[in-house]
């Protein structure tokens, strides 16, 4: 059964919760990635690995076949999501921006990623309301990729209740990355022993925590996770693809003056931390306004875009 997602109080209660890899017996087969209990019943992250969209269901156990980790890969070797596992590991040797960084070179458009970091600074709702103005009635809902903290949905839970508000009014469709829990950041430390790498960091925290703190607020995680800083080592790198997961980076982080290309991922911070980027984004979407229109420049939805790419 599909659980709904929606409401922030629905895994309040959410406990065990653990990697666990396999397959669902009843087709279409689902990659199954976590489980855990709530309400007294079984409860999964499953993925498609055809179109690499996720979903929360609840299934009695004797319909989830568990498998190992290499396993449960060798059933989804020649899917989408097989593929960009495979390219993934290709990928995992950079300091920055290891990781998927451009999908579909064909498209007409790119896909926004827009990252909540920690912050005291409030959500600058301004680039969403820019956003719909720019993008509504040509698309709706706008794809949008928001990559998000468990200190930020800590500190900010009017803020994320806005941005669900934005998905239930149907302005917006998000994909909820994981970015950590904690991100850690010490303006003190080379990039080499910093954020993610720093010697301290449980890895396993970094992640599983902030999936649980996702769900306990409502959010359905997705296949993807975005390193802190867009650092990571291939030790680092490798640990994420074990949980199932797949990085993306980017080649157009706006504040860095980095101009998007057809398919590129678009990385601004919509955390109060970066103006400089935000206006950036809003000068673009504005200079594209007649191409907006005409339907010849347009966002794109991540998963869709990853699972499309050849």
């Amino acid at each position: 059964m599909l659980v709904s997602w929606a409401n922030a109080t629905a895994f309040a209660q959410l406990t065990a919760y653990r990697v666990f890899f396999g397959i669902t017996n009843q087709p279409p087969r689902q990659v199954v990635l976590r489980q855990w209990r709530q309400d007294g019943q079984t409860h999964y992250l499953t993925l498609n690995p055809k179109t690499l969209e996720t979903a929360l269901v609840n299934l009695p156990e004797n319909q989830v076949k568990a498998l190992a980790w290499p396993a449960t890969l060798q059933t989804v070797i020649e899917t989408p999501y097989g593929r960009a596992l495979r390219l993934e590991q290709q990928r995992d040797t950079h300091l920055q921006d290891a990781g998927i960084e451009r999908t579909d070179t064909t498209e007409r458009g790119f896909s926004l990623t827009i990252d909540l970091c920690p912050s005291t600074k409030p959500l600058t709702r301004s680039v969403f309301e820019q956003l719909i103005r720019a993008f509504e009635p040509e698309e709706k809902p706008i794809p949008v990729t928001i990559t998000i903290t468990g200190l930020w949905m800590e500190n900010h839970a009017q803020d994320l209740a806005y941005l669900k508000d934005l998905v239930s009014r149907g302005d917006l469709a998000i994909t909820w990355v994981n970015h950590s829990f904690h991100h850690r950041y010490n303006p003190q430390l080379p990039l080499a022993i910093n954020f993610m790498l720093e010697a301290s960091t449980n890895i396993s925290d970094e992640v599983l925590l902030n999936e649980q703190a996702m769900l306990r607020n409502g959010l359905k995680p997705s296949i993807f996770f975005r390193f802190p800083g867009l650092v990571s080592d291939k030790g680092v790198f490798d640990r994420i693809l074990a949980f199932g997961l797949l990085p993306i980076g980017s080649d157009a982080w706006l504040a860095k003056n980095q101009q998007p290309r057809q398919g590129s991922l678009v990385l601004i911070h919509a955390n109060g931390n970066e103006p400089v980027g935000i206006a950036d984004f809003i000068t673009l979407i504005r200079n594209k306004s007649s191409f907006i229109r005409n339907k010849t420049w347009l966002l794109y939805d991540l998963p869709e875009s990853v699972a499309s790419e050849k």
